[in-house]
C-alpha cells in the first residue's frame, strides 16, 4: 500500500526536517538564557553559553565523516534521540554545575551534526529547478521550529522548567522517528572516490596542497572565533595557494576527508564565487544589526519594537523565503540573485530616509502616529526582503556543491558566509556611530554593488555544477 501523496513530496519532507533543525537551536538560543538568568546565573556565565554555539559554526570539521559513512536519516534520529535524553537530564538537575555545562556541550555538538544530516540529506533530494521551493520552505519550517521553542517558553509559567525540558524531549524524540521514515537517500556515485586512508597518503605526500588545506581549515575556525580579519586572510591564502598548486598539475586522491577542500578550489571562477558569498548579504547584514539601535533611538517601546521587528518581521521574513522561493525557480538562480539582491538592499534606502527625516537625538522627541506607521513599514519590508534574498542565496549554495560531497562542502559554504557576518556586526556599529543614522544607511545600500562585479564567475560555477552533479536529478 503506498502512503498517501503529501507523505510522497519532497517539499513535505523539507518542512519536516527543517523544523527538527530549527527547534533544538531555539532551545539553545531562546530557553537556556532564560532559565539560567531565572536561576540567578550570572550575566559572564550566561554569555560564556554562547561559547558552545561554535559547534554551529565548525560543524564541516567533522562533516565529512557523515559524507563518508552517509545515512543521513540514521544520524539525524541519533543525534535526536541523543538531544532528547539531554533534556531529560535538564528536566530532573536542577543544578547548575559541571555535569549540566557538559550536558549543554554535548548538545550543542549533537544538533550541530543533525544540521550536517539534514543540510546534506536535503541538497541530495533536490535538483536545480526545486531549490527555490525547498529553501523557501525551509527557511519557514525552520523558522517554525525556533517559534515551537519560544512557545514551550511560554508555558513555563503553568509547566515549570522541567515541563519545558520534558516537553522538547517529546518533540525531539517524534522528530528522531519521523525523521528516520523519510525518503530514503538517492544512489550516489562513487567515481573517482578513494578510501581516507589512501586519501591522507596522497595528501601527506604533497606538502603545500597540505598546507592550502590546513589554511582553509583554520581560517574557518578563526571566523567562528570572531577574528574576522585574520579569517579572511588565512581563507584567502589557502585558496591561492591551492590554486597555484592545481595550476601547476598537483593532484591528490579525491578521498571523503579533505578532498571537498581541493576539489572545490579546482572549480571554475572558486576564488571570485567566494568573494560573492562573503559580500552578497553584507548591505543586508550590515544594516541590519542597527536597525533595533535605530528603533530605540527614534523612541519606540520595547514592546513595538518586539511586535514589529521580531513577531511580525518573523511572518514577513517567513512570507518572503516562500516568495523569494516561488520566484528563484521560475526565473532560475542566475537571475534571481540580482533580482531579489536588489530587492533586499531597497529597505535599506527607507531606514536611510528615516534617519534624516526624524529627529533621532533631539530630547523629548516622540514619533507621531505617521512617523511610527513609516517605520513599522519599513521595518515590515526589510523583513519580506531578506526572506526573499535568502531563498535564492541558499539556493545557490546547494546548486554548486558536489552532491557526493553534500554535507561538507554545504558546511564549508556556510562557514565562509558566517564570516561576512562577523565583519558586518563590527563595521556596522562603527558606521553607525561615525556617519549617523542617514549616511550609515545609504552607505550600506551600496554595499550590495560589489557582489554584482562577480556575478558572470557565480554563472559559470552554476553551469559547471551543473554538468557535475547530473547523478542524481530525482
Amino acid at each position: 500500500m503506498k502512503p498517501p501523496s503529501v507523505l510522497r513530496s519532497k517539499f513535505f519532507w523539507v518542512g519536516i526536517l527543517y523544523f527538527a533543525q530549527g527547534f533544538p537551536f531555539g532551545v539553545f538560543y531562546d530557553v537556556l538564557p532564560v532559565y539560567f538568568r531565572t536561576q540567578g546565573i550570572e550575566l559572564a556565565k550566561i554569555g560564556f553559553l554562547a561559547l558552545f554555539g561554535l559547534s554551529w559554526t565548525v560543524k564541516f570539521l567533522w562533516a565529512p565523516a557523515i559524507d563518508y559513512f552517509r545515512h543521513h536519516r540514521r544520524w539525524m534520529f541519533a543525534a535526536n534521540l541523543l538531544m532528547a535524553g539531554i533534556m531529560l537530564v535538564l528536566a530532573v538537575h536542577a543544578r547548575v554545575d559541571a555535569l549540566l555545562w557538559a550536558a549543554i556541550g554535548c548538545f550543542t555538538l549533537l544538533s550541530a551534526t543533525n544540521d550536517i544530516a539534514i543540510d546534506g540529506y536535503t541538497v541530495e533530494l533536490f535538483n536545480r529547478r526545486e531549490l527555490g521551493r525547498a529553501n523557501g520552505l525551509r527557511i519557514a519550517f525552520w523558522r517554525v521550529g525556533l517559534l515551537g521553542a519560544g512557545g514551550l517558553l511560554m508555558l513555563q509559567p503553568w509547566i515549570g522548567w522541567s515541563g519545558v525540558y520534558l516537553g522538547a524531549a517529546v518533540i525531539m524524540v517524534l522528530s528522531a522517528f519521523v525523521c528516520l521514515t523519510a525518503p530514503p537517500e538517492g544512489v550516489r556515485s562513487e567515481s573517482g572516490l578513494v578510501d581516507p586512508m589512501t586519501e591522507l597518503g596522497s595528501l601527506l605526500s604533497r606538502p603545500l596542497v597540505l598546507l592550502a588545506t590546513l589554511l582553509v581549515i583554520v581560517g574557518l575556525v578563526a571566523g567562528s572565533l570572531k577574528h574576522a580579519d585574520w579569517a579572511l586572510a588565512l581563507l584567502a591564502a589557502g585558496i591561492l595557494l591551492g590554486i597555484v598548486e592545481r595550476r601547476r598539475g598537483i593532484r591528490v586522491a579525491p578521498g571523503p576527508m579533505l578532498g571537498a577542500f581541493l576539489d572545490m578550489v579546482e572549480r571554475p571562477g572558486f576564488l571570485p564565487v567566494v568573494g560573492f558569498i562573503l559580500l552578497y548579504k553584507l548591505a543586508d547584514t550590515t544594516g541590519g544589526f542597527m536597525v533595533k539601535p535605530f528603533m530605540v533611538d527614534v523612541h519606540l517601546t520595547p514592546a513595538e519594537i518586539g511586535l514589529v521587528s521580531i513577531n511580525l518581521g518573523l511572518v514577513l521574513s517567513i512570507l518572503g523565503g516562500i516568495v523569494g522561493g516561488w520566484i528563484t525557480d521560475r526565473i532560475g538562480i542566475f537571475h534571481g540573485l540580482w533580482t531579489l539582491g536588489i530587492a533586499q538592499a531597497l529597505p535599506n534606502l527607507g531606514y536611510a530616509a528615516l534617519g534624516f527625516w526624524l529627529p533621532v537625538h533631539v530630547a523629548g522627541f516622540q514619533p507621531d502616529a505617521v512617523q511610527r506607521a513609516l517605520v513599522y513599514t519599513v521595518s515590515g519590508a526589510e523583513s519580506f526582503a531578506q526572506g526573499l534574498g535568502t531563498a535564492v542565496f541558499l539556493s545557490l549554495l546547494m546548486a554548486i556543491i558536489d552532491k557526493r560531497r553534500s554535507a561538507t562542502e554545504y558546511a564549508v559554504l556556510s562557514s565562509i558566509f558566517a564570516l561576512s557576518r562577523s565583519v558586518a556586526g563590527w563595521a556596522g556599529g562603527i558606521g553607525a556611530e561615525a556617519l549617523g543614522y542617514g549616511p550609515f544607511f545609504v552607505m550600506t545600500f551600496f554595499l550590495a554593488v560589489p557582489a554584482y562585479f562577480l556575478l558572470p564567475w557565480v554563472r559559470k560555477m552554476l553551469a559547471y555544477a551543473e554538468t557535475q552533479t547530473a547523478w542524481n536529478q530525482n
